[in-house]
């Protein structure tokens, strides 16, 4: 396994929709996700890891060291059950796994330990993200909870966005019965028209150290997912959506040269003078304040 990485990091990502709906709240008839008070678009972290964890399985192909924890279709107990069978505990009845696990930890103290090594060794999304690994839950020995060295927020909109209804015709009829007094049915989608969103990030060299093992090779895997985690997920409902910026800030060491805010504060992104109304990207600019950052941290442009 590589060598974990050894700087800390920061980032930001800039992304755009125009006519769809980035991340629809099933709260409220599944409509783009809007701060209530400042009419702010708001896109959830688990919507983004989403994408992220969609961009690996795509291209790894479950390749070892690379398979996904959180997938479709997949019960975790089924992905936790290889770390036991790694233990020499090969069996499908979790009363029976749970079983031998509190026996083997009897000669073992280190048997969690080494349940979570497995899993963080072969699992991309848990060596990045952590995860809550308790699906055999009625003993304390179970895959572990993994806190992850990468971390993200909510996405959040520059500007207030128009969270808008499209009313939508289809000539597919649901029943017979109804297929014999009309040919065609109403629908409705909800759209926001553009909207430019700002997704802030974390890395913790020390979390990859002493946790998960997150390496330069994930690393680098990480930015070329975040770079393309709408390119193989297009979708009529999600609109047009594309990653515009993406930037990284990396410290000299460690645990970082300075707080994790200055960097942040350091990108500013405004609306250009005349334009009241964004429909793209161009019609923001996009600024780093170099004096607010120290010399001893490193920023780059990926896009």
């Amino acid at each position: 396994m590589s060598e974990a990485i050894k700087n800390r990091y920061e980032f930001v990502v800039l992304f755009d929709v125009e006519n769809g709906n980035p991340n629809g709240d099933p709260d409220a008839g599944n409509m783009p996700r809007i701060d209530p008070e400042s009419g702010l678009g708001l896109v959830t972290d688990v919507c983004l890891k989403r994408k992220i964890r969609n961009y690996i399985e795509t291209v790894k192909e479950d390749a070892e060291g690379f398979k996904i924890y959180i997938k479709e279709d997949v019960p975790l107990n089924r992905s936790d059950r290889e770390a036991c069978v790694n233990l020499g505990i090969d069996d499908t009845d979790d009363k029976k796994v749970t079983e031998a696990l509190k026996k083997l930890k009897k000669n073992d103290p280190d048997t969690d330990i080494k349940l979570r090594d497995y899993m963080c060794r072969n699992f991309y999304d848990i060596r990045t993200f952590g995860a809550v690994m308790t699906t055999f839950v009625k003993a304390s020995l179970n895959c572990g909870q993994v806190r992850g060295p990468v971390q993200i927020g909510f996405a959040r909109s520059i500007d207030p966005i128009i969270s808008q209804e499209v009313t939508i015709t289809r000539v597919a009829i649901t029943t017979e019965k109804d297929a014999e007094n009309k040919s065609t049915e109403m629908g409705r989608k909800s759209i926001v028209p553009y909207g430019l969103y700002r997704a802030e990030g974390y890395i913790s060299a020390n979390l990859a150290r002493k946790v998960t093992g997150f390496s330069e090779e994930d690393l680098e895997l990480l930015w070329e997912a975040i770079i393309n985690m709408f390119e193989h997920d297009h979708s009529a409902a999600r609109g047009k959506m594309a990653v515009r910026e993406l930037i990284v800030f990396k410290h000299s060491k460690e645990l970082g040269d300075c707080p994790a805010y200055r960097l942040f504060d350091a990108v500013e992104v405004k609306r250009n003078e005349g334009v009241e109304y964004p429909r793209k990207y161009q019609d923001y600019t996009v600024q780093i304040h170099d004096e607010k950052i120290p010399d001893s941290v490193e920023v780059k442009r990926m896009i």
